[in-house]
């Protein structure tokens, strides 16, 4: 019975113990607001969320989800092309490849892909 007693005692104090060290070093962090704050693609989350979205930003994103999404339909054809190779697959994966260089000698003669100008 004392025992555990003395073992509810002592889980009580940690707790409170380690309650309190939290309470310490958070009054602490709410100091450095600035420092602790989210930093989301060069937003400012502190001040108005109606700021005007940067449009080569949003290209640049979709650019890079059409290629990252190219990667994931290629590398299941050329895996499938080591075990048994058909011309028609090959003919067709050229024919993607082909489609992608296009769009992008499109968007680079666009000049989406110029950040410094």
């Amino acid at each position: 019975m004392l025992s555990s007693f003395l073992s509810s005692v002592i889980a009580l104090l940690l707790s409170i113990i380690v309650m309190g060290l939290g309470w310490v070093l958070s009054k602490r962090a709410i100091s450095d607001r600035e420092k602790s704050s989210p930093f989301e693609c060069g937003f400012d989350p502190i001040k108005s969320a109606r700021l005007p979205f940067s449009l080569r930003f949003f290209l640049l994103a979709i650019i890079f989800l059409i290629f990252d999404v190219e990667i994931v339909l290629l590398f299941p054809i050329l895996a499938s092309m080591v075990s048994s190779f058909s011309l028609s697959m090959m003919f067709g994966t050229f024919g993607f490849l082909v489609i992608l260089i296009l769009g992008l000698f499109h968007e680079w003669n666009e000049g989406s892909l110029d950040w410094a100008q």
